[in-house]
């Protein structure tokens, strides 16, 4: 008992200065697009941006201006889109489709950059991921319940003054400052109490099975468990390593690529948008049956490729 009790209590301290590591750069990336997002409010030019996107957007349920929203997600991070998501006067049933779009296509300048380097193509990565997102949320605009409830809006009221405005924006951020330093830590202790206990290779043992139904190798279990816990960097990383030790084939390392692209980071994302109100079943369900409908589909194409080539 002490000694897990000591293992616990050291995961709880050793957690602490990463937290405040990570907070900190991702806040100084999420407090500047809040502010944006507010000063094009206020300006009125997101409404300008929201006039001329309304047309392409209205088919996936959506304002045009959150396209403002997706660009802070796809290009900067899930953090980033979250902070911009927040700035904007949605439904829940908008944020859900937002959210989950992000989810399938964030960071893509730094996460297709990191599969490059395990054999997958940067530019390929990123198509699929942008396509992805817009088919999505295509599909959840049918499928998707009313959900009219008003989603966690921080901003201001529309028609309030310059000097109310940025009050309660002000407020907003030390708001976001906590949501941030909670999830952060959390996974933060989650993370440094997997590493102590070795949770991480018998929990890929077992869920092996379960890479055949995905589309996957047996054998990339460890990748995809750590790809969908500690993120796509991790995953690259132990990737490199298990070619390095010719445990896996580059080929392998691909197709495990390609399942990632669409599901991974999933106990991070899930829980910094279930944060917000957005349902972690949608966001889970819909990442996880995009991610096997890309992997099996590329199996289906390159099978009819072999076909048409043989005859």
């Amino acid at each position: 008992m002490n000694r897990h009790l000591h293992t616990a209590l050291d995961c709880l301290k050793t957690a602490c200065p990463g937290t405040w590591k990570s907070a900190k750069w991702l806040l100084k990336l999420m407090i500047p697009i809040s502010l944006g997002v507010t000063m094009l409010q206020c300006s009125g030019i997101l409404e300008w941006i929201a006039g001329y996107l309304n047309p392409i957007f209205e088919y996936l349920g959506l304002p045009g201006a959150s396209a403002v929203i997706f660009i802070s997600g796809a290009t900067a991070g899930t953090y980033a889109g979250v902070a911009a998501l927040m700035s904007i006067p949605l439904t829940l049933r908008q944020a859900t489709i937002l959210g989950i779009m992000m989810g399938l296509c964030h960071a893509l300048p730094m996460e297709c950059t990191v599969n490059s380097k395990t054999g997958s193509s940067f530019w390929k990565m990123g198509v699929i991921r942008i396509l992805a997102a817009f088919v999505c949320a295509l599909l959840l605009n049918q499928v998707l319940p009313e959900m009219s409830e008003p989603f966690m809006y921080l901003g201001a009221d529309p028609d309030s003054g310059l000097k109310e405005v940025f009050q309660t924006w002000l407020i907003s951020q030390v708001k976001m400052v906590g949501m941030v330093f909670l999830i952060i830590y959390s996974l933060m202790v989650l993370q440094r109490v997997i590493e102590a206990y070795g949770w991480l290779r018998p929990l890929s043992d077992f869920l092996s099975p379960l890479m055949v139904v995905f589309g996957l190798p047996r054998k990339s279990a460890y990748m995809w468990l750590v790809g969908n816990v500690l993120g796509i960097s991790y995953g690259a990383a132990v990737m490199l390593e298990l070619q390095e030790k010719k445990l896996i084939t580059a080929r392998d390392s691909n197709e495990v690529n390609y399942h990632l692209i669409m599901s991974h980071s999933l106990l991070e994302d899930t829980i910094v948008f279930a944060a917000t109100g957005i349902s972690a079943l949608w966001i889970i369900g819909s990442r996880v049956l995009f991610a096997m409908a890309v992997v099996w589909s590329r199996k289906a194409l390159l099978a009819a490729y072999k076909i048409f080539n043989h005859s």
